[in-house]
């Protein structure tokens, strides 16, 4: 069967197309149109995806959408009727975007894609599940979704079962997690579903205030059950364009943070008890969900799965053995899981295979002309030289060199990643063994905060001797480390040997690969750790501030000629910026 998933219409908009059990290819829409968090219908990644498959729109055997948008309607209207009037303008403003396009999707699919055939809806966290648990290799898992809000659920609890979900337990709107880390960070100063991860970040320079936590204490209560609800007398995200109310300004007692206004200890403290607040939350909910459905196996999906400090702590802080979590766990993923949940109904998946053949790298690639003719047209308008370098052993050495001479240098190879994080083939790399490389790449080439921090990239073998883990972290390696979904605190012993890619509080959010993950990338690691004996580099993504990850040959080189990116390389060919034309590398 072929099936075509989509998210559309809230954030990150996105396709995913499976061929008879087999995932072909995945996209977001950003990639495409160059707009970040892109919203709108994702034609773009969809002509990609039936591409890629090599098929045509009618070809299908269906189309599934990541949610149900008339459920999704229905909430709305209640919660305009609940705090009208003072919700009449977000109304108005929610009704025109439903009526022109968001109750039309059959429509659209039928005016954009050309597709005549079935069209399924899953529920948002039914969709959010399926993302993770049939990409696991669990027979059988407890499942937990958290995010923002999908048509009324928050927060999903269920249980996978030889290839069946059943979510039993939800928390509704507006009693939200995602929702909550939301507030924060406006309040902060960051965009809502943009910036979370740098309050996350932020976290780290903070310390968890006791004043504070009694604050929060009366913003969100815990329950028995491990369920939780918000005191709505301090948001506003149920009728207004603010999120926080001015109950909520008055608790803190601190006009709100304006964007690029200076950071203060107040402001570091508060995402530090946020966050400690959040992981609270979490943990006491799993630790109940584990209590009753007794399983060693844990599935964790939606946007608040991204919080990669939370993600590192889950089997420390609960009694599960096994963590699973996908490359993309947010809106886009729900995609896939959607593609996956109608997939697996009509033509029942052959999981375990599903699980092990799973790859990440399922967005575009290009050929070896296609990027040669690319470089050609640049090089008549732009101070740029190429060398082609045919032997992979040359080209890996010559890179390897240069980043330790303290070269910064893109890396641009085969499919563009599946998902947030850049995982080696759209990647900006530098060496990890200089402090001062984090604030260079920062300032010089992301020109974005100085406060954030790098990833590390780090050979699977090799975490152990450089991470501190808890024993079941240590014996149970996670799938989610390779995808940068987990924080860990470095071992004491190693912070001085790789300083660039320590955060503040000494962890870091890590990348651990394995040769049969990416061969060019690991073979690369490979070389430069055979030259110092450091199994570690800076890997980011090669995108600027503001910007999506890059995806196609010209962006690349548009983002590396607007840098001080010191060499791009494209598949085999080695870039640089020269003064004059015609000059060789060295």
């Amino acid at each position: 069967m072929k099936i075509l998933g989509i998210s559309c219409y809230y954030h990150d908009s996105a396709a995913c197309l499976i061929i008879d059990g087999k995932i072909v290819a995945a996209a977001a829409e950003e990639r495409f149109t160059r707009v970040k968090h892109d919203n709108n219908f994702p034609i773009n990644a969809i002509n990609f995806c039936l591409q890629k498959g090599q098929i045509l729109s009618q070809d299908l055997d269906s189309v599934v959408f990541y949610e149900k948008p008339l459920i999704k309607l229905e909430r709305i209207f209640s919660q305009h009727l609940e705090y009208f009037p003072k919700s009449y303008f977000r109304f108005v403003k929610h009704m025109a975007q439903w009526m022109t396009h968001r109750l039309n999707l059959k429509r659209t699919i039928k005016e954009q894609v050309h597709y005549l055939g079935d069209i399924f809806f899953v529920e948002h966290h039914l969709a959010h599940a399926a993302s993770s648990y049939y990409l696991s290799n669990f027979e059988n898992a407890s499942i937990v979704t958290i995010d923002g809000v999908g048509e009324w659920t928050t927060t999903a609890i269920g249980f996978g079962k030889d290839n069946n979900i059943e979510l039993q337990q939800k928390i509704n709107f507006p009693n939200s997690l995602g929702l909550l880390y939301s507030t924060f960070t406006t309040y902060l100063g960051f965009e809502a579903n943009d910036a979370e991860y740098k309050v996350m970040g932020l976290a780290a320079f903070g310390k968890v205030d006791k004043k504070l936590l009694n604050k929060f204490s009366k913003l969100i209560k815990i329950n028995g059950d491990g369920s939780y609800e918000l005191d709505m007398k301090y948001f506003s995200f149920g009728y207004g364009e603010r999120m926080y109310s001015k109950e909520f300004i008055n608790l803190f007692g601190r006009d709100p943070r304006t964007k690029e206004a200076e950071i203060t200890s107040f402001h570091e403290n508060l995402a530090a008890t946020l966050q400690f607040k959040i992981e609270t939350v979490v943990f006491n909910l799993l630790n109940k969900v584990h209590a009753k459905q007794k399983n060693p196996n844990l599935c964790f999906s939606g946007g608040v799965a991204l919080n990669s400090v939370l993600n590192g702590k889950i089997l420390a802080k609960t009694p599960y053995e096994n963590l699973f979590i996908p490359p993309d766990p947010s809106d886009a993923g729900g995609a896939m899981g959607a593609a996956l949940y109608i997939a697996n109904k009509f033509d029942r998946l052959d999981k375990k295979l599903l699980g092990n053949d799973f790859s990440p790298y399922l967005g575009p690639d290009f050929s070896w002309f296609q990027i040669k003719n690319v470089l050609d047209k640049y090089k008549k308008d732009y101070a740029i030289d190429y060398e082609l370098i045919t032997s992979k052993t040359k080209l890996l050495k010559l890179i390897a060199d240069k980043l330790i001479d303290q070269k910064i240098v893109a890396w641009f190879q085969g499919r563009m990643e599946w998902g947030p994080r850049a995982l080696g083939n759209r990647s900006i790399l530098a060496v990890a063994t200089k402090k001062e490389m984090q604030e260079i790449i920062n300032s010089r080439v992301k020109n974005r905060e100085l406060f954030r921090p790098f990833a590390p990239v780090i050979f699977e073998s090799k975490i152990k001797d450089y991470f501190k883990l808890d024993k079941k972290s240590k014996d149970n390696l996670s799938p989610s480390n390779r995808w940068m979904l987990t924080v860990y605190p470095f071992l004491k012993s190693k912070k001085k040997e790789v300083p660039a890619v320590v955060h503040v509080d000494g962890s870091g959010r890590l990348e651990s690969l394995r040769r049969s993950d990416n061969q060019m990338y690991y073979d690369l690691l490979d070389v430069y750790y055979k030259k110092t004996g450091i199994p570690i580099l800076i890997n980011t993504s090669f995108n600027v501030r503001g910007e999506p990850i890059i995806c196609r040959p010209h962006e690349a080189l548009d983002c590396f000629l607007k840098t001080d990116i010191d060499y791009l390389v494209m598949d085999q060919f080695v870039v640089r910026k020269v003064e004059q034309k015609g000059k060789t590398i060295k």
